[in-house]
Formats: structure tokens, sequence, C-alpha cells
């Protein structure tokens, strides 16, 4: 088994793929397999979340580039700039992890919040694509690596939320 504790920076090469749902991509403690049947054991630091593009190492010194598996998801448009945040904000309202792109959202497919976004007047789709949501307002840039720099950690402050508070003398 080909076990993973090591985030990386962006690197030139890498040995193998570990394709994974978002779901999957929130976890820290993982066993799954490569394309190629391998079993892997991932324990990373809780609170990151992988995503497309991420560098990991084994401890075998292997290098596996995370990628994005293609899942059933909504994909969200609107005749205006208007209706669509309209439809961001009650999505937001809920919680509801959100890809955001250009002139269009996507959502994990959900038959509730289909029938809600399209009776604000949206038009939706059910496809399948890699799903890639927004870190949240404290996370960071979603391709950062490291919890130092905020690298995907949704709803938490970073590490400072877990350093002890100095005291002012």
């Amino acid at each position: 088994m080909l076990v993973i504790s090591k985030l990386l920076p962006s690197q030139a090469r890498y040995d193998a793929e570990l394709v994974l749902p978002f779901e999957l991509r929130q976890r820290s403690r993982l066993r799954t397999t490569l394309p190629d049947g391998e079993e892997v054991g991932l324990f990373l630091e809780r609170g990151h979340i992988l995503r497309d593009g991420d560098f990991l190492q084994g401890e075998d010194g292997r290098i596996v580039v995370v990628r994005a598996q293609s899942e059933r998801v909504l994909h969200i448009s609107c005749a205006t700039e208007a209706e669509l945040l309209r439809v961001a904000y009650h999505l937001g309202n809920r919680h509801v992890p959100l890809q955001v792109g250009t002139r269009w959202v996507r959502i994990a497919e959900d038959e509730v919040l289909r029938r809600m976004v399209e009776g604000l007047g949206a038009s939706v789709q059910a496809v399948s694509a890699p799903f890639e949501p927004e870190s949240g307002a404290y996370g960071g840039h979603h391709h950062r690596h490291g919890a130092e720099e905020g690298g995907g950690i949704i709803h938490q402050f970073g590490c400072a939320a877990r350093q002890p508070r100095s005291k002012v003398v």
C-alpha cells in the first residue's frame, strides 16, 4: 500500500495520479486506490481540501498528482447577472458548496436545490464535470498549498485560529 502523508508544492513531474470526487478530496484520512488498482492510504493534516493539481508525496518518495474526478453536478446559468447573483445568494444562504465560473455556478446534484433555483428563473443542466467549489471566505485561494497559506480550509480561520493569543502587557 502506498502511504501518503505529505503535501508538496507544484512539481514538474509526477509518478501517479489520484482521481477523487470532491466529497473524498475533503477527507484527511482515506483508503482508496490509484487508477491502476494500487491501494493508497492518505494521512494528511486535518482541514486541508485536496484540489485538482495538488501534489502529494508517498513515503516511498513517489510523487502523486491529485485529479478532480468528474461527477454529477448542476450547471446553473441565468439570463442576467442580477438573476445569477440572486441564485448565488440563496445557495450561499444555505451554505451549499458552490463552484463559480464566468456567468455560471455549479453545485452537487440535488433535486430540491434544482427546483429552488429554477423557481428563481435559472436554467439548470445536470452534467458530469469535475467539481471545484470555492474554499470559503477564510480559506484563501483554492490553489495554494499548505495550511500556513490558507490552502483550501473551509470555515476555519487558518493556522492563526489554533495559535494561543498573546497577552498585551
